[in-house]
């Protein structure tokens, strides 16, 4: 079977390239920048020592809250499988396993 090492197949759809990225201070450097905009991605950046970007922390809570809601799982919050497949299956089992639990709430 030809793949990479992770197992994958070599045959994929082309990845999508992002229109811009979002990031916090800790991203806040020159070659950082330069290698975004090498590849066509305008860097959305917050420079460090200057106020924050307006609106980031909204998106920026849903991310985490996310990250937060999916390291409930132990089995995600430190990663055991080295095949990406195996991995991607319980990221995908752990999202309905959240959203059954919350619309169970909803009609309770």
């Amino acid at each position: 079977m030809a793949g990479d090492q992770f197992g994958c197949s070599s045959i994929r759809r082309p990845r999508r390239r992002p229109d811009a990225l979002l990031g916090d201070k800790g991203y806040d450097s020159n070659p950082n920048r330069h290698a975004l905009r090498k590849r066509r991605i305008l860097p959305v950046i917050s420079r460090k020592g200057c106020p924050n970007i307006k609106g980031m922390g909204k998106l920026r809570y849903v991310v985490e809250q996310t990250f937060t809601l999916l390291h409930h799982f132990k089995r995600l919050a430190v990663r055991w499988e080295r095949l990406t497949e195996l991995h991607g299956a319980f990221v995908s089992l752990a999202c309905s396993l959240i959203c059954w639990r919350r619309l169970k709430k909803t009609h309770t």
